[in-house]
């Protein structure tokens, strides 16, 4: 087998296994829990029990956890749209230096 074959077949491998891994492996939390809680909500409780009060009120909050997961969404893209822009300007301006 040529290098190409093996790298697919090891692909595929690594991909089997995280499979297996997520599906089999990650204890869930029970009837009606998720498995993976996340730090957010351990955070928060957290920070209740110490009785914060905060400093500032939020000056606009979106409707539903839709539109507040919509902006994240649009933030995200607008981050890729930029990182990339700067990744392939980077790697135009190495093409032409390697020309000349």
């Amino acid at each position: 087998m040529n290098r190409a074959t093996m790298e697919i077949i090891l692909g595929i491998a690594v991909i089997v296994i995280f499979v297996i891994g997520t599906l089999f492996l990650i204890p869930s939390g029970g009837e009606g829990e998720e498995g993976w809680g996340g730090a957010d909500g351990g955070a928060a409780d957290l920070i209740d029990s110490t009785g914060y009060v905060p400093w500032f009120n939020p000056i606009w909050e979106p409707p539903s956890g839709e539109i507040e997961s919509l902006f994240f969404c649009v933030q995200t893209a607008i981050g890729a749209v930029i990182v990339g822009y700067f990744f392939g300007y980077w790697r135009g301006a190495k093409g032409r230096k390697d020309e000349e």
